[in-house]
């Protein structure tokens, strides 16, 4: 990029202090380099590029889609989660590396206008095959050695909206205006939740809306990938609808979902509250206890198993219910050992839109605002494939957030000659070590 001419001047350490904007080729995102790798590996952009079709003159593209898509999803990862910042990180040198573009002498990427333009002609047939592109992902990762038992984590979380956004709507549950997405993550024999399915949805729907087609659709591939692997649903109170559980048995899958409190519920957990209530009273500390019996609301066809967890602290009762269709599992243990992990897949909701800006939707067309939601997904997919080679060292339960403040973010200089390109890093970085696990893990074919 050009010198812009701002200039800055003050007395520093004794010597006349001068910062300038000319340093020449540097770039603030030498992680790009691991990010490009990464996505190699993994094959992604080149998966999501197939999924759109293209309709534009082949004669007159100068940005491919695979470019853009690359342009997008590296830029959310690194922190860039605006088409507008590309307005100036078009040229930088790095991005156009990552991109497949040679970084000093090839054209530079796309700006705003054209990546808005982008987002407003990918169609709903599109974003299905983007979206199926996504639960391969975790299909080929886990293919050559299929895992025993798979977890579907399927939940809600609100998408804020503040302009025009089409089916934007109030909600009452989270008391504002805003869109509705499911995510749905799998896990596979205890691993990390990796996201499958990212589904905007309109504001004012219920959070178990269209549940049951997402969740058919990645069954049934799972079940063709994987048909010795028994699939467990998971879900909290939003799922608890008698069409879920009613899918969940015709198609033979597990589920274990939380149900919201009521009288009849309360009654039946009774015997278990009142031992919680008496040991309490008698040791002052908090108790649980743990029971089962069967249910039936009115919806119902028939009565469901609904495990009770009766606790008593010192703020009072504090009991939780689940319905599940396991049988030869203990109370405890269903509680335990497998609904509450769940608690894992708030952290990576939270990661996807704290660290990578998921809720940023402010297009005005709904499936556009669906693509922006796929890309953050995809830049989630490439940080956890990152996160997946730092395994044993310090940073591998880092967040995406940590990821990008130690990894991604390191200023380098890019040098091109005939036969090279340098990318020449501080001498000084502290996370060198990790660099060059992660980078030979990559070279030896490790993902």
């Amino acid at each position: 990029m050009a010198d812009s001419g701002w200039r800055f001047e003050i007395p520093c350490a004794g010597k006349q202090l001068t910062a300038t904007f000319d340093g020449g080729q540097l770039s603030s995102d030498g992680g790009l380099i691991l990010l490009q790798q990464v996505d190699q590996q993994l094959g992604l952009t080149t998966r999501l590029a197939a999924a759109i079709r293209d309709e534009r003159d082949p004669a007159l593209v100068r940005q491919p889609l695979l470019t853009l898509l690359r342009q997008r999803i590296f830029g959310i990862a690194c922190g860039y989660e605006d088409c507008n910042d590309f307005d100036a990180l078009r040229a930088d040198a790095l991005f156009k590396l990552a991109a497949g573009r040679q970084p000093l002498t090839g054209a530079a990427l796309a700006s705003q206008p054209t990546l808005s333009r982008l987002e407003n002609a990918v169609g709903a047939k599109d974003l299905l095959r983007m979206s199926r592109a996504l639960a391969e992902m975790f299909v080929e990762r886990h293919q050559a050695a299929p895992p025993q038992r798979i977890i579907l984590d399927a939940d809600a979380t609100d998408d804020a909206t503040h302009g025009q956004q089409e089916l934007e709507f109030y909600h009452g549950y989270y008391d504002e205006h805003c869109y509705l997405p499911l995510l749905v993550y799998a896990t596979a024999d205890g691993g990390e939740q990796e996201l499958v399915a990212a589904v905007l949805r309109p504001g004012n729907v219920h959070a178990g809306h269209r549940a049951v087609a997402v969740l058919r659709r990645i069954v049934e591939r799972l079940r063709v990938a994987f048909p010795d692997t028994e699939i467990v649903l998971r879900g909290d109170a939003g799922l608890a609808l008698p069409e879920v559980y009613d899918y969940c048995e015709r198609a033979h899958l597990s589920y274990v979902i939380s149900l919201a409190k009521n009288p009849r519920l309360l009654e039946s957990a009774e015997p278990w509250l009142a031992e919680a209530e008496a040991i309490y009273a008698e040791t002052g500390e908090k108790v649980r206890r743990f029971g089962e019996f069967s249910y039936a609301a009115a919806s119902w066809p028939h009565p469901r198993r609904v495990v009770v967890k009766a606790e008593v602290l010192a703020q009072g009762e504090n009991p939780r219910f689940v319905v599940t269709n396991l049988r030869e599992v203990d109370p405890a243990a269903i509680y335990d050992n497998l609904y509450t992990k769940r608690g894992d897949v708030e952290n990576r909701i939270k990661e996807l839109k704290g660290d990578l800006l998921s809720g940023r939707t402010s297009c005005h067309k709904f499936l556009a605002n669906q693509f922006r939601l796929l890309l953050h997904a995809a830049a989630f997919v490439l940080m956890q494939g990152l996160r997946r080679l730092l395994a044993g060292t310090e940073l591998a339960a880092a967040q995406a957030g940590t990821l990008r403040v130690k990894l991604l973010k390191v200023g380098a200089r890019i040098r091109q000659t005939w036969r090279r390109i340098w990318v020449q890093l501080p001498t000084s970085y502290p996370w060198q070590r990790l660099w060059e696990l992660v980078l030979g893990k990559l070279a030896a074919g490790v993902t």
